[in-house]
């Protein structure tokens, strides 16, 4: 597999889906509606590429062994805070957040070489699983292609904690919809969201630095490495809740960003706000309008 051939292959496999899936379609094009709030025409025109987009990153999972320095090397880096170096320097412990986002998947191998450069100890993935063995140990080993430990998310708070002891490097996909018990409820893209906090809790819990960073495909057909300013939990105040609402609205507003930047490479067709908040329930208000 290599980049020319995953993004033909891609949108092959995207349109085949586009014609094929008129449910994920609908759902897709209606999400794109109601939270970019643009008209049909439009909204049919990102569905359709995000589909595109999405069926790329399957196929970039096998490109994830192939990423090494010169692939570093090649890649156009947007790092207006020099992020990345400041959170090489202080040697602190560090937490990246992501996103279904662009080339998602090959952040593993990015990860990996990083982890190598930046002499941490060696970095974690964690993933949710999928249901089938067989493809789930496959999806594995090739996350783990370039040297990343890749966790189930379902055991990984001890082995986060350890790594993060290490001052290591542990990856989380922040923009997926999670169960109640596992949520905090806030606005994300113009609705209400039940947000994953178990990131903001390990980062607290392990002193580390919260990195937001994405890998898009520019128009050049390569890739764009995008950090942002970090959040170092050790200078927050109030509660210990209030510090993990804090973390949590933090990495909320970073994938907000980078979705209406980039809008046509997220993965829309998945049931992004499926989990609501009952009566009762806590909803995190926004900081301010930096998402916008």
């Amino acid at each position: 597999m290599t980049v020319h051939s995953s993004k033909v292959l891609g949108c092959a496999l995207g349109t085949l889906m586009w014609n094929s899936i008129p449910k994920r379609r609908k759902l897709a094009i209606t999400a794109i509606q109601r939270h970019l709030n643009v008209e049909y025409e439009e909204a049919v025109v990102i569905a359709k590429k995000s589909f595109m987009h999405n069926c790329r990153s399957f196929l970039e999972l096998f490109l994830v062994p192939k990423v090494n320095q010169k692939f570093i090397n090649e890649l156009v880096v947007q790092d207006p805070e020099n992020a990345f170096s400041t959170c090489v320097a202080t040697n602190s412990p560090m937490i990246a957040v992501t996103a279904h986002m662009g080339a998602w998947e090959i952040m593993a191998g990015l990860l990996g070489e990083i982890g190598s450069v930046a002499h941490r100890a060696q970095p974690l993935v964690v993933v949710r699983t999928n249901k089938n063995k067989n493809i789930n140990e496959l999806i594995f080993k090739l996350r783990g292609g370039r040297g990343a430990v890749v966790l189930s998310h379902r055991n990984a708070v001890f082995g986060v904690l350890r790594a993060l002891k290490r001052k290591g490097i542990a990856a989380f996909l922040v923009d997926h919809n999670t169960k109640r018990k596992e949520a905090l409820f806030t606005d994300f893209l113009g609705e209400t969201a039940a947000v994953n906090s178990g990131p903001a809790f390990l980062a607290l819990r392990g002193k580390a630095i919260v990195l937001p960073a994405f890998l898009v495909r520019n128009e050049q057909g390569g890739y764009t490495f995008i950090l942002e300013k970090p959040l170092d939990t050790e200078s927050l105040q109030g509660t210990r809740e209030e510090k993990i609402q804090q973390i949590t609205r933090f990495y909320t507003d970073a994938v907000e960003r980078i979705v209406r930047k980039y809008p046509e490479q997220w993965f829309w067709m998945h049931k992004r706000w499926k989990t609501q908040p009952k009566a009762g329930d806590f909803i995190l208000p926004r900081n301010d309008s930096s998402a916008q």
